[in-house]
């Protein structure tokens, strides 16, 4: 049996698809090490356009790495933190985490409708950000970061960068893909179910 071909997929340090979620509580390190991937990913984009993005994203993973850190045992779990947060009426690492979902949210559309059609990145990545992000954005904030959707590389140039084999690409992003969306569900079930991002 051929070894499967190495794809960026298969070399990043945690992937979404390997979160350990348990009574449906998210692991908060594992989460943000998988999260930390993502940003990553970004960087195969090649524009400058998504160091916006990316500023976002690791900001936001700060926010809820600083909160965890100042109890690892009772933070272990996502929903640990808001749910203290909520109590304590302080909601700096939930805010964070509702950002982070949102920008997760963007980047499972745009590569679910991508990896599924024969769309340009920057095509799907525009129509992910109209469907999830713009209804968030003030109107100073839309610009920014619909330049940066625009910014995107070609489609086979993005897809070359992340491995000489497509369709080992292709079987392993869509693992990753499946274990992203998951975990986005989970994190906004959990917060609709009990309106802590409300306001936010």
């Amino acid at each position: 049996m051929a070894a499967t071909p190495p794809t960026f997929f298969f070399k990043m340090k945690k992937s979404f698809a390997d979160v350990p979620i348990e009574g449906g509580k998210i692991d908060t390190t594992e989460f943000l090490e998988a999260a930390e991937c993502l940003v990553s990913l970004f960087d195969l984009l090649g524009s400058s356009a998504f160091s916006v993005v990316q500023m976002d994203m690791n900001g936001n993973i700060k926010k809820i790495r600083d909160r965890q850190l100042t109890n690892p045992i009772i933070f272990s779990t996502l929903q640990d933190i808001v749910l203290s947060e909520k109590v304590e009426k302080h909601k700096n690492a939930t805010i964070g985490l509702l950002w982070l979902t949102r920008g997760l949210e963007l980047t499972a559309v745009a590569l679910r409708r991508n990896i599924e059609s024969t769309e340009e990145l920057s095509e799907s990545f525009t129509k992910a950000y109209n469907e999830t992000l713009i209804k968030y954005h003030s109107l100073v904030v839309r610009p920014v970061f619909k330049l940066a959707m625009r910014a995107c590389p070609y489609r086979k140039d993005f897809y070359a960068k992340l491995g000489d084999n497509y369709e080992a690409v292709k079987e392993q992003l869509l693992v990753w893909l499946a274990g992203l969306e998951k975990i986005v569900k989970i994190i906004m079930d959990f917060f609709e179910s009990g309106n802590y991002g409300k306001g936010l």
